[in-house]
């Protein structure tokens, strides 16, 4: 049987191409006889807020969704996150950085190549007397490379049935955690579909990119690897990508307005935007 899940962040309010992401991976769970979940990531203290996690579980229900679980909020899981980065840093493959943001700002900017990452500033940096300072926790790109070849071989992945070469080492040493945000996405989101059992992961094309670390912290952490189905964005009328900040309506106004939730989701199913969303 397999498992999908919708997993948004309850930082705003969820719109259309939200939606259109939610009805996939609905569907594909429905259509094979398998379970429905809903996560919310809501780890982001600063930026996440209750009233947008019950808006959420209201827009998916008003649209017809169902799921087959209690709805998992990763702030109840933070010491899972934790146990998860001391195996890590007792594996050596983690390191404090100290960099201020505009520091990490003009380093990558500097020419590094085609694409600019952290180019491992505080990598190698004794901070045994510098704990107490405001740091982050990044990853060893070169040694979580080479020790998860020599546990698991080649990395890679399946994309809707194509098989992908993973090439974490293009992004760099990337956070796995900080001050205001115990884990990044990056982290949570690869230990959570491990812990609920997902089988299958259903996301937008914006997302493909991240996969490369899923893929390698998979390894490291010795969780299972699921099947992916990376879909294109739904677009706007004008061929943007869909936004607040392009008018793209949120659910909630949406179904403040009146508007059938179900006959909607059968319209996304056919990849139409609802006639009259967008208000000019």
């Amino acid at each position: 049987m397999i498992t999908s899940r919708f997993a948004p962040s309850p930082t705003g309010r969820l719109h259309l191409g939200h939606a259109f992401s939610a009805i996939r991976a609905h569907d594909l769970a429905r259509d094979r006889g398998g379970a429905f979940l809903l996560r919310i990531e809501d780890i982001d203290g600063t930026r996440s807020r209750p009233e947008h996690a019950e808006t959420i579980i209201a827009d998916l229900a008003w649209l017809g969704l169902t799921w087959d679980a209690p709805v998992v909020f990763q702030s109840e899981r933070l010491e899972v996150y934790a146990a998860a980065l001391a195996r890590l840093r007792a594996d050596g493959l983690l390191y404090p950085c100290f960099c201020t943001r505009a520091e990490i700002a003009e380093a990558m900017s500097a020419p590094h190549g085609a694409t600019a990452v952290y180019p491992g500033t505080c990598r190698g940096v004794d901070a045994r007397d510098r704990m107490n300072e405001p740091h982050c926790w990044r990853l060893d790109m070169a040694a979580a490379v080479s020790a998860a070849g020599a546990r698991a071989g080649p990395l890679d992945w399946n994309d809707a049935g194509v098989r992908v070469r993973a090439v974490p080492e293009q992004q760099g040493d990337v956070v796995l955690a900080r001050k205001d945000a115990p884990a990044s996405y990056h982290l949570a989101v690869t230990i959570d579909d491990a812990a609920q059992g997902v089988t299958d992961v259903v996301r937008g094309r914006d997302l493909f990119e991240a996969t490369h670390i899923h893929r390698l912290l998979q390894a490291l952490l010795d969780l299972p690897t699921p099947r992916y189905h990376h879909h294109e964005l739904l677009l706007g009328p004008y061929g943007e990508r869909l936004a607040k900040r392009h008018g793209a309506p949120t659910l909630a106004n949406l179904r403040e307005d009146g508007v059938d939730g179900p006959a909607l989701a059968d319209d996304l199913r056919r990849g139409q935007l609802p006639k009259g969303a967008f208000r000019t």
